[in-house]
């Protein structure tokens, strides 16, 4: 491979990549499967397990840690060790931790191998966007691999509800776990056999081990500090705490990286504003849509009776939204348009959706009022999604890409940690305040349950009127922060000195 001042010339693509594409997204799949496909089969796992009430968050909740904790350590992993070595070690530890949450005899062994879920999820995640940053260097090319990849992590959620409760009520729960076993097998054998990462792209300086406590225990904290909000209350002592915490050590993480020589996070990956503006509207996107997957979820089998398999089902056109969004719309106009101008709106339109579904009430019909709103926001959030996750690894150094990757995991597991505790707090106190208000009328059992649904729904229309303004202040960021040209036009010298010249993808234009 010739070389040029030293830099290895990647810019001849690789024969490999659309197969190598192929299994990228079969492990983001799994991934983004294990967020939702779980919460189905909670209800039985804890009947079968032992599991106390106080204790069952520990299954959601242990997983969320040790993901969102872990990320930028399993970034530079991926960077320093090579992304293709780190996403098939991802692969097949994620495979280990599902067969033994799979086989678990009690709830100290379903918490442990959801935490060891969470861990190798770190390595595998970034690893995989990292791959396809790298990969994948033709503008059009490169619009239509993320369109793909954009569509399986977000319409993923929803297909975990759907096999979630098909595996459910005809299998076990326990196949909501050995379900990933083939996924991490197949993707890991063609990973090995397929990829072919480009030399000259690690990041070989030494690992800051301090950059990597800092980061770990502050993101641990703040995920946990949301998640026992949920639970506690936000003005809980160990609530207020945690926060506390995590401000201290975040803000010790972001000092030492700006003075360590190799940092584990080097701050002009988040100070460049395209991707600083894309990494914070899409974890406000996406803490509109976990509400969402939540809201709905309870709504439509609580309220409206609907079985797991049904709910699953009930969530379909979302996923056709996105997948239309991701590679009709966004894929489409991506080499056409500048980002900010697919994110923008797209964020819109999915708030128009949200805001559809400010408007649900206990007999609300699901062709006349849910089906559209799903439509509009799978729509937005597959063409707004697309942009945003290449835009976040575009014109970065081809060995901070693993780095950069993390961030936008980062950004979306911290968005769905804040997503749910926020939401759900606004919801519960909405519900609880509609009861108090009209159960003294209700002279009936059968008067009282129709409050208690009323009461439900109320809160969730109430939590869904912030999700929307959330998307609104999404888009609003995603149209002043990002300031890139259309992929595909003339380079333009980035912010990064050098980045330009090291990796050959469309360059961020100010």
């Amino acid at each position: 491979m010739s070389k040029t001042a030293g830099i290895p010339d990647i810019s001849l693509p690789d024969p490999s990549r659309w197969k190598a594409l192929v299994f990228i997204a079969l492990a983001q799949l799994m991934v983004v499967l294990d967020a939702t496909i779980v919460n189905i089969a909670l209800p039985h796992a804890q009947l079968d397990l032992g599991i106390s009430d106080g204790n069952k968050q520990w299954v959601i909740t242990a997983y969320a840690l040790a993901f969102g904790g872990l990320l930028l350590f399993g970034g530079r992993i991926a960077d320093l060790w090579g992304r293709k070595r780190t996403f098939v070690v991802g692969l097949l530890g994620f495979a280990a931790a599902s067969a033994l949450g799979g086989a678990a005899t009690g709830e100290a062994m379903m918490f442990g191998s959801r935490a060891l879920q969470g861990a190798f999820g770190a390595l595998l995640a970034p690893a995989a966007l990292s791959l396809l940053a790298v990969m994948f260097t033709d503008a059009k090319e490169r619009a239509k691999a993320f369109g793909i990849y954009g569509a399986i992590a977000g319409g993923g959620g929803a297909v975990g509800l759907i096999l979630g409760g098909v595996l459910t009520e005809y299998l076990n729960w326990r196949w909501t776990f050995f379900v990933n076993i083939p996924f991490a097998v197949i993707a890991a054998a063609g990973a090995y056999f397929v990829i072919r990462e480009p030399a000259g792209t690690r990041n070989r300086s030494t690992l800051d081990i301090p950059g990597v406590v800092l980061s770990t225990l502050g993101l641990v904290t703040l995920v946990y500090g949301f998640t026992r909000a949920e639970s506690a209350g936000w003005s809980d002592g160990l609530t207020v705490s945690m926060f506390v915490a995590s401000a201290v050590l975040l803000a010790g993480f972001v000092f030492t990286e700006s003075k360590v020589k190799a940092p584990l996070l080097p701050l002009r990956v988040i100070t460049e504003r395209n991707r600083g503006g894309v990494y914070l509207s899409l974890g406000l996107a996406i803490i509109a849509m976990f509400g969402l997957f939540l809201f709905l979820t309870f709504y439509l089998q609580i309220v409206k009776d609907y079985s797991p398999v049904m709910t699953g089902f009930a969530f379909l056109p979302m996923i056709a939204g996105m997948i239309t969004g991701s590679t009709q719309i966004g894929a489409r106009l991506m080499t056409r348009v500048a980002p900010r101008l697919l994110m923008g709106p797209g964020f819109l339109v999915a708030g128009a959706g949200m805001l559809m579904l400010t408007q649900l009430e206990v007999g609300s019909s699901y062709a006349g009022l849910i089906l559209p709103a799903q439509l509009l926001l799978g729509l937005g959030m597959g063409t707004a999604f697309m942009p945003a996750m290449s835009l976040a690894t575009h014109g970065v150094r081809p060995e901070d890409a693993g780095v950069a990757s993390a961030m936008v995991n980062t950004s979306q597991q911290v968005g769905g940690a804040i997503g749910t505790a926020l939401l759900n707090t606004i919801a519960a106190s909405a519900t609880t305040s509609y009861i108090a208000d009209h159960v003294a009328g209700a002279t009936s059992r059968s008067q009282q349950q129709l409050v208690q649904l009323e009461g439900m729904v109320q809160g969730y229309t109430s939590a869904i009127w912030f999700a929307v303004g959330i998307l609104v202040v999404a888009a609003g960021i995603a149209l002043t922060f990002v300031n890139a040209g259309r992929p595909g036009g003339t380079a333009v010298a980035s912010s990064e000195e050098g980045a330009a010249e090291e990796l050959p993808v469309p360059v961020v234009a100010h």
